[in-house]
């Protein structure tokens, strides 16, 4: 077998793998809410943002200081990566690769450039998450102090489904951009060859299904704050 014909089979099968079980979690996350613990989460923000915003003179602080919360794990997460992507920069900018470093596939300096490039964009990407994560956050955290009387009086077409929006949306690019990180586990395995990496695609993604789905809630019936949270992506 020609080197590289297993990084053109199982490199492609790992990543296809791992996009098609995202695309099915997607799909259970719009069709049934309560199956997934993305779709639970968010139901569980909805009612939350409901209850701090009936009386923000008493729960203010404890909003903000959640929030907060969020804002430092999710700048924690961009640092980590913007920080393991200068690491990353600098051993592109190695001449060249030890040939004992990879096992079964392309261990020229073209294939070793482009799964060190991977690996990059990956972190970039993560941090890019990360980063509109804290920016819907900073912004939940000004809006989830108006009470929501004044939100209606000032404009009837801005309601609390906007702070719950943004709310959301800081929470689904966190859950982004730490599947991203996620992803870069099996792309830094792809430097040791296309079997090691298919491998942890498969472990990632049976890893990633039993903390992604929830048995606890059955899917029968649908509840209106199910409903609510189902247009809230949009």
């Amino acid at each position: 077998m020609k080197a590289g014909t297993l990084d053109l089979l199982l490199v492609p099968l790992g990543l296809a793998l791992m996009v098609g079980y995202h695309f099915w979690l997607f799909h259970q996350i719009k069709r049934c809410p309560k199956r997934t613990v993305i779709g639970i989460n968010s139901i569980h923000r909805l009612i939350w943002v409901q209850a701090m915003m009936e009386d923000p003179s008493k729960n203010g602080v404890l909003a903000v200081q959640t929030l907060r919360n969020n804002i430092m794990a999710s700048s924690l997460l961009a640092s980590a990566v913007i920080m393991l992507s200068s690491v990353i920069a600098m051993l592109m900018s190695r001449p060249s690769a030890e040939a004992s470093l990879f096992l079964y596939g392309d261990n020229s300096h073209l294939g070793f450039s482009i799964k060190v490039f991977s690996i990059l964009v990956c972190f970039l990407v993560a941090f890019l998450f990360n980063v509109q994560s804290v920016r819907y956050y900073s912004q939940a955290s000004i809006l989830i102090n108006v009470p929501s009387t004044k939100i209606l009086s000032w404009s009837p077409s801005l309601t609390m489904d906007y702070v719950v929006r943004s709310v959301n949306r800081g929470s689904y690019f966190w859950s982004l951009g730490s599947r991203a990180f996620y992803l870069s586990f099996p792309l830094f395995l792809w430097l040791f060859g296309p079997i090691p990496m298919f491998l942890c695609c498969i472990v990632l993604v049976l890893m990633l299904y039993s903390l992604d789905m929830s048995a606890e809630f059955g899917p029968e019936g649908e509840s209106d704050d199910e409903k609510e949270v189902a247009k809230l992506p949009a």
